[in-house]
């Protein structure tokens, strides 16, 4: 590097330096531009003009051409740069060429150039607010001014003194600071700031300290550059050692208090230009959150370093100084007051580590590099202080507080977080789940604690947080909607599926024992385990109920507190049985919610917001009472005879909803619910005496629907209450139609049930002509989706009112029946007939398939936040219209439709055949494809279950309508039929608790209809006999025709049916339950409240049940079953298994071919004679012929896990054991035996037979021609376990395994051997060579002459001989070799001919 010339050298030196300069041909500093003369035009356009970093405005709008005032003189063209004017020019010529137009000037505004200018800042205090003034501080050291002046105005006066001694140390600042033009570089790119040296805090971007201030405007930008770049090339020169020695030179000769100074200049000067920098920089890189902590964003690979260069730290700077006269600051504690410094500023640098989630005041996640002002709140002195926002852990922290609004504040912010949680907004953001997190730390239990606080607005918070998360969002709502479904009040119980091992033997005891009887070791348990599975089971065991009514009663909270707390005991009441009937057993909680917000008298409410609910009706409590009521007809009964809610739902319902002094939607929700509260009680048979009290009531409002129908739009609370009305219509009218039981019963249960209702068929019978016309007013809208969907609930509760109608005016026994076939002749041809021939009603057909959850499982998809001890729909982002429970679902208005039309047809059977031609819709017949087709098991959750409840009601209705269609009808086409009993099939395997009486009815009506199997008459047995006598895959016949198998089983359908019907039995109690509730016998309904769906009610292997309860009875039995009911109950379930293999493959495609081969090993297990059984054995045989078809047998997979067994080799050890004491060499019984002995099967089986029962090789005397698979399946590819080869070799020497005994694996045992023995695999181990010599030369040595020939002259394996197997006539040349080889190692002796 060459260096400057200094002082004292000479001209010699400098002409050296100029030499050395010279030769060394590097760049100069300086380079001379010779600036031309002004007459010398544009001849330097060919320069680059200098930079101006300065703002320029251009003017495009002003035209660029003058305006032609007057008219110019004529002008020449002007001459080139290079050419100069002549000298005789006229002036004025000149003049004129030389002028412009004023767009010349104002087409480019440039910034006066204020770099070199001096800038007096304004006087900044360094505190956020002033000082406290003390009087004897401000006398001291201060003259007593002349006059009277205020301590104010002295105290500015002191002010501005101070402040113009101050202004030249400012004015300091102002020249050491760099010109704003200086400090225009932008920000390096990550990969550049990790090139930089890392020993130095300051970037080497632009001069500091040389600012060029004083030289002209470009020029001394220009110099100030060069010295900058001198001074760094310098620096990048010397060593760090060097360069920390130049420092402390430095530092020892200026003055330490002039360093302090310029250290914390320094200081404040580069967090300025950092958060400028970070203000103007408009594509920083956004943090993303991908889990529970955030990722914060990387700006280099090496870490962040402290400045190793700083000899010493600055001491604290703090915006106050504390003084000795302060209370408490005689002593300062330093590290105590960091807190008061401004805050660190916000780490930019993206690294791998993970960050603390952090959420803001409205729960909403914030980003990790998100910088938010101070004044939100949202900063605090905890860890990472410089991040804007709460982290959990914080939240929780701050529940503990001791000020009261610190606490409610932070369970605000959880209850925010719960529900944008449950809402999906995090999405995959966090790592986890936020509400499992919560409930780990015990968020559960501080809710509780907090809502003991004294604090009401703490309370109000625990309330609020509690509903957040108990109460899913959107499942109220969708449960409200659908009441008035087809038995759209059931409902599951909202419940953990995964019960605990005390509770499984709930099921066994009625459900009204179920609420009263606990287990002691329940009780026992402490609320944390029970909400580990329950949460509403250990919420329950802390005495939240009794909390709850100490709140409403005492407290006398707000409007919202209270709206919480009964949405919250309203989901309790929706938990189960015993929940509901712990709150009603509450003391004094439901008295308080009747008397407090359901009186009868209260004062006019305005319309605005209210300050109390106390004393004023609120519908939330009366649909809590109708929850309540849902759960059993026990806690109904004692609700209408305890609380007096007849003269409440009187004085509800009797008055108008505008005449009610409420808020008119709240009156219309009261309404809708005081509604909804009988219909449930109606349900039972209870309230109806109310009916002829509120008769004119209910007429009128009848009379007025159709006039809210016909206002477009119908308001969405009017269709509610509407459908809420025909609901309890309907219920009062099946109430009507109940008939009482006999008298002269015994049964305790008649006895009870001996009142009959009081609503009598007089009384209902005038309410059909009044709902008829409403239903042909809404159904005018049909062709209008946009309409049709705004009518909700409507249509179907006008069809489900009719249905309820003809069935009970059927069932009136004074009456004749010629009235009413002739009035549902009259709906059928003026309603139902022109209806089902509608373009609309097709479409709704097309739209099932889109809105089934079968057909797309996505639509029942488990919502973001699910937690397994805390049951919920799930319901939180709503669903789309094409989906079952969307506004556009066709389901609720086909199934009221096909509901109907079955109670038609059931009591006009002259009707049936016209009202089936709906069953012929295209939309209809690929929906039940759809349906059909094999899928995977649709997993069961709260929403799913609720959703599959509704789907299974129209498929099961329009099945039944089929039955009834084909029974009086000509038969149904082939496929339609089949297509039926398919979709019958595949209902029965799914149909879920609850539904007890579909699955026993699709049992005794469709599942064994002969009319649902065309193939009988078709062909279908003679079809299966040529298929069979066409198959390459099977062998030998084992038995006689599947044809004649198959028509047999048809011809016995009906003892089938009734073998399926005792062995496929449901629980009595559940099945009388689901009967009363689908045939409408109001009086023995016993609660709308359905058992938790853990599981369909039939396994996907049902139609192997017999065999399999025999098996289990036979085990459980020693001395044996009876052999008649054994044969018959074995012949029928194999009947039916045949049948559905050979016509109906679908219905048995969850069952794997591995557990229909273990099926068929319990017909061998039963006993000792069953198998021997001629039906039996013939049955048998089909079936495993079926079983060994190539597309079946490939998908036999012995090592998956099976439904009922530990593994399938311990069952076939016990088979082999049965084999070798019973079979006496039973061919099928050995087929059986020997179909899980191939090669591609696990070597345990094998071992089993060669080791442990070598004894039964004697009875497998299965022929080569009758094995059911090829032989090559058992000999290909060679065997590989060295155990089993030479368990093979020595049965075949000592005798235990021969061709007359076993001929199937002799040949197997022979190939696998001679396979070995001749083995020449370089890759094989040393004892595997060991072996196959000595194994070899023992074969060698044998005195069986047959067996040696077969050993070592083995070729193929060929079924078709008698041995299994083809030789060489002699010795193939390898294997002579071979043995040549062995003989001269000494392997083999010499003297034994190899022929």
């Amino acid at each position: 590097m060459l260096s400057r010339p200094k002082p004292g050298e000479s001209e010699v030196d400098l002409l050296r330096f100029q030499s050395q300069f010279l030769a060394a041909g590097a760049t100069p500093a300086v380079q001379l531009v010779k600036k031309g003369s002004r007459r010398a035009g544009d001849a330097n356009l060919e320069q680059p003009p200098l930079q101006d970093h300065r703002d320029v405005v251009m003017l495009d709008s002003l035209p660029d051409l003058p305006p032609a005032l007057v008219p110019a003189p004529p002008k020449r063209a002007r001459p080139s740069p290079g050419h100069l004017l002549p000298e005789h020019e006229d002036p004025e010529e000149r003049l004129h060429r030389h002028d412009q137009h004023i767009t010349a000037v104002l087409t480019k505004i440039i910034e006066r150039d204020t770099s070199s200018m001096p800038v007096n800042l304004p006087v900044s205090s360094g505190v956020a607010f002033p000082p406290v003034f003390h009087r004897s501080q401000g006398r001291q050291g201060k003259p007593v001014t002349a006059g009277k002046r205020s301590i104010f105005a002295q105290e500015i006066a002191a002010r501005r003194a101070s402040g113009a001694k101050v202004s030249p140390v400012r004015e300091v600042e102002s020249i050491l600071d760099p010109p704003e033009s200086a400090m225009t570089c932008e920000a390096l790119t990550p990969r550049e700031w990790g090139s930089q040296p890392p020993w130095n805090s300051y970037s080497f971007q632009g001069p500091h300290l040389v600012t060029g201030k004083g030289l002209k405007g470009q020029e001394a930008e220009q110099e100030a550059q060069t010295i900058h770049e001198e001074n760094v090339a310098r620096l990048q020169a010397l060593a760090p050692e060097e360069i920390l020695q130049e420092q402390q030179r430095l530092l020892a000769q200026l003055d330490p208090s002039l360093v302090a100074f310029l250290k914390s200049h320094s200081c404040t000067r580069e967090q300025a230009e950092e958060k400028a920098t970070r203000e103007q920089r408009p594509g920083r890189p956004s943090a993303e959150v991908i889990g529970k902590e955030a990722i914060a964003p990387t700006s280099a690979s090496v870490p962040r370093q402290e400045n190793e260069l700083e000899p010493e730290t600055p001491a604290l700077a703090l915006p106050v100084t504390p003084q000795k006269e302060w209370l408490h600051m005689d002593t300062v504690e330093l590290e105590k007051l960091h807190w008061t410094q401004d805050l660190p500023p916000l780490r930019r640098q993206q690294t791998q580590e993970r960050m603390q989630a952090r959420f803001s005041l409205q729960g909403e996640l914030l980003a990790p590099d998100m910088d938010l002002p101070t004044h939100l709140g949202l900063h605090h002195h905890g860890e990472e202080a410089e991040r804007a926002g709460y982290s959990l852990q914080e939240l929780f922290h701050l529940t503990r507080s001791q000020v009261s609004q610190q606490r409610a504040l932070a369970l605000h912010v959880l209850a925010q977080v719960i529900g944008r949680a449950q809402a999906g907004e995090f999405g995959d953001r966090l790592v986890g789940s936020v509400l499992h997190l919560l409930l780990d730390a015990g968020f559960l239990f501080l809710l509780r604690f907090s809502l003991d606080d004294r604090v009401d607005g703490v309370i109000a918070a625990a309330v609020r947080a509690l509903r957040a998360l108990l109460v899913a969002p959107g499942d109220e709502e969708l449960l409200d909607s659908t009441f008035s479904w087809y038995h759209g009040a059931l409902m599951f119980a909202l419940m953990p599926s995964q019960e605990d091992k005390e509770d499984e033997d709930e099921d066994e005891e009625p459900p009204a024992e179920k609420a009263k009887t606990k287990s002691p070791e329940e009780g026992n348990r402490p609320p944390s385990d029970l909400a580990r599975h329950d949460i509403i089971k250990g919420l329950l065991a802390t005495n939240l109920l009794p909390r709850l009514r100490y709140v409403l009663e005492v407290t006398c909270p707000g409007p919202s507190v209270v709206l919480d707390i009964l949405t919250v005991l309203i989901r309790l009441a929706r938990h189960s049985l015993e929940s509901a009937t712990r709150v009603l057993e509450c003391p004094r909680l439901v008295e308080t919610v009747v008397r407090e917000f359901l009186p009868t008298s209260w004062s006019p409410m305005g319309s605005g917001p209210t300050s109390s609910l106390h004393r004023v009706p609120c519908a939330p409590a009366m649909k809590l009472l109708r929850v309540l009521a849902s759960a059993s007809r026990n806690i109904a009964a004692r609700l209408l005879s305890g609380f007096d809610l007849r003269s409440r739902l009187s004085r509800f319902i009797a008055e108008d909803p505008q005449d009610l002094a409420l808020p008119l939607e709240e009156a219309e929700t009261l309404s809708t619910e005081a509604f909804r509260l009988w219909a449930v009680a109606a349900s039972y048979g209870l309230g109806s005496d109310l009916y002829r009290e509120l008769y004119p009531v209910l007429m009128q409002a009848l009379q007025d629907v159709p006039k809210e129908l016909s206002s477009p739009p119908p308001r969405p609370l009017a269709v509610q209450r509407i459908a809420s009305l025909l609901t309890l219509l309907t219920q009062l009218t099946l109430a009507a139609g109940h008939i009482a039981p006999e008298h002269n019963s015994h049964s305790a249960e008649a006895s009870l049930l001996a009142g009959s209702s009081s609503v009598t068929w007089t009384q209902v019978s005038g309410l059909q002509p009044l709902v008829e016309p409403c239903l042909r007013q809404t159904l005018k809208l049909l062709p209008r989706p946009e309409m049709w969907s705004a009518l909700g609930p409507v249509p179907t509760a006008c069809l489900l009112f009719l249905d309820a109608y003809y069935q009970a005016w059927s069932q009136q026994p004074g009456l004749c029946p010629e009235d009413w076939l002739q009035d549902m002749e009259r709906l059928s041809e003026g309603l139902l007939l022109p209806l089902l021939k509608h373009p609309s009603l097709g479409s709704l057909w097309d739209s099932l398939g889109c809105c089934s959850p079968l057909c797309n499982p996505q639509s029942c998809a488990v919502a973001p936040e699910t937690i397994s001890s805390l049951a919920s729909l799930g319901c939180a982002g709503g669903h789309p219209p094409l989906s079952l429970a969307g506004s556009a679902s066709p389901f609720p208005f086909l199934t009221a439709l096909l509901s109907l039309l079955n109670t038609l047809g059931r009591i006009h059977k002259g009707l049936c055949g016209q009202l089936a031609t709906v069953l012929a819709a295209p939309g209809l017949q690929d929906y039940f494809l759809r349906c059909v087709a094999p899928v995977a098991a649709l997993h069961l959750t709260p929403f799913s279950a609720w959703a599959l409840r509704h789907e299974y009601h129209l498929q099961y209705l329009a099945l039944t309508l089929a039955q009834r269609a084909a029974t009086l009808q000509p038969p149904m086409s082939g496929t339609d039929a089949a297509l039926c009993h398919g979709m019958a099939l595949a209902l029965l395997g799914r149909l879920l608790p609850g539904s007890e009486h579909l699955a026993h009815e699709l049992m005794l009506s469709c599942v064994f209809r002969l009319e649902f199997l065309p193939e009988r008459a078709s062909g279908g047995p003679e079809a299966a006999d040529f298929s069979d006598r066409l198959s390459l895959g099977s062998g030998g016949d084992l038995g006689c025709g599947r044809g004649a198998l198959l028509a047999q089983a048809c011809q016995d359908l009906p003892s089938i049916r009734s073998c399926y019907l005792t062995h496929c039995s449901l629980a009595r109690a559940s099945l009388l339950a689901s009967q009363a509730l689908y045939r409408g016998e109001l009086q023995r309904v016993p609660a709308l409240l359905l058992p938790v769906p853990k599981e369909p009610l039939l396994p996907t292997d049902w139609p192997f049940l017999p065999l399999i309860q025999l098996y289990h009875r036979a085990s459980d039995t020693p001395s044996g079953l009876p052999p008649a009911d054994t044969v018959g109950t074995a012949l029928r379930a194999l009947q039916w298994v045949l049948v559905l293999e050979s016509w109906r493959p679908r219905a048995l495609w969850a069952v794997s071919p591995a557990a229909r081969l273990a099926r068929l090993m319990c017909v061998f297990l039963v006993d000792s004679e069953l198998f021997r059984e001629t039906p039996i054995q013939r049955l048998v045989a089909a079936l495993l012929a079926r079983l060994c078809q190539p597309e079946v047998l490939s998908n036999l997979n012995l090592d998956c896990p099976l439904p009922g067994l530990t593994s399938f080799p311990d069952l076939y050890a016990n088979f082999l054991e049965h084999f070798e004491a019973v079979s006496f060499g039973d061919h099928l019984f050995g087929a059986l035996i020997l179909l899980p002995l191939q090669r591609r099967f696990s070597v345990t089986l094998r071992l089993a037979l060669f080791g442990e029962h070598v004894g039964a090789l004697r009875a497998l005397g299965l022929p080569l021609t009758q094995l059911p698979v090829s032989l090559e399946c058992y000999t290909a590819p060679p065997e590989d376990n060295l155990a089993l080869l030479q368990l093979y070799f020595r049965a075949l020497v000592t005798g235990a395994l021969r061709p007359r005994w076993c001929p199937v694996l002799y040949a197997v045992a022979v190939a696998h051997v001679n396979s070995f023995i001749f083995s020449q695999d370089p890759n094989n181990s040393d004892e595997i060579k060991a072996a196959c010599r000595s194994m070899l030369q023992k074969t060698w040595l044998l005195t069986d002459e047959g067996l040696r020939q077969h050993l070592l002259h083995y070729k193929l394996p060929n079924s078709a001989l008698p041995e299994g197997f083809e030789l060489y006539p002699q010795l193939p040349p390898l294997r002579q070799q071979y043995l040549q080889k062995l003989r001269i190692s000494g392997v083999l002796p010499n003297g034994v001919s190899d022929t």
